[in-house]
């Protein structure tokens, strides 16, 4: 691990199957249904020789949490390490900010690897913890309804589509939330030479390859589209889009996911 100073029951059961009963999604197009989708970012590195396990973790969060559940893995990779060994070609500088936001949203004072939140809350025994966690959060009403459209295009460009809509008039803050959009790949593989994992072999899913926003969404809700560029180093049958909403505090109001379709 290293450290970097920063400046039940059956009622639950019944509640949990209500809350996904009509999140849908298909290749192309997916929308929220009544209960929140949990939303796991990890900050991991492939230079931390504590962070493997996390990353598996990040890859079982689905099949942990059990039918019916709701989960979107998000794997974002720092590069705080990357001047210790091996420089890890996922890290992004702009998940340092993000790590470093969410961190100061709850009021800490330090950032790690690897660290995980759920919804914009810390989680720091994540072991064996995970599935009581999405299936609380997957029970809890979402003030909002989500709905995203990915639309493909001959010359590797992706337009996303995401709508917000209050489920009353007093669901959203005044001042509206910020909605993100991310690009996620499965799948990947990295044969590690140097630093702390030399040697190792290791395997990720949920790794973010882009990470845009935040755009402003006013408290009526609204549509936004945006245009990006899906890489050729990445697998096109591995990718996820997703779109998220969260408050002034960093709290994830809600999510949804999906997959590409069209021109490939």
């Amino acid at each position: 691990m290293r450290l970097v100073g920063l400046p039940g029951g059956f009622l639950l059961m019944l509640a949990l199957l209500a809350s996904n009963a009509l999140y849908a999604s298909d290749a192309c197009h997916a929308t929220s249904g009544p209960g929140t989708a949990a939303v796991v970012e990890l900050y991991t590195s492939e230079g931390c020789s504590s962070c493997p396990p996390a990353d598996r973790e990040l890859s079982l969060l689905s099949r942990e949490a059990g039918p019916g559940s709701t989960v979107i893995p998000l794997g974002l990779h720092v590069t705080y390490w990357d001047s210790l060994g091996w420089q890890d070609v996922m890290a992004q500088k702009v998940f340092d900010a993000r790590q470093s936001e969410l961190v100061a949203a709850g009021h800490g004072t330090f950032v790690y690897t690897p660290e995980f939140f759920a919804n914009g809350e810390e989680i720091r025994s994540w072991h064996g913890t995970f599935p009581d966690a999405i299936r609380q959060i997957n029970s809890t009403p979402a003030p909002v309804e989500m709905a995203l459209t990915t639309r493909s295009d001959p010359d590797n460009t992706v337009e996303l589509e995401a709508s917000v809509t209050p489920r009353d008039a007093r669901a959203l803050p005044a001042d509206g939330v910020q909605l993100y959009f991310a690009v996620t790949e499965d799948g990947l593989v990295s044969h590690v030479l140097r630093g702390e994992n030399g040697g190792t072999t290791l395997s990720h899913d949920g790794v973010v390859r882009l990470w845009v926003g935040p755009v402003a969404v006013g408290a009526q809700g609204g549509v936004v589209r945006r245009d990006i560029t899906v890489s050729p180093q990445w697998d096109r049958a591995h990718l996820h889009f997703v779109a998220l909403v969260q408050n002034g505090r960093d709290q994830v109001l809600q999510a949804v996911r999906a997959g590409t379709c069209g021109a490939s």
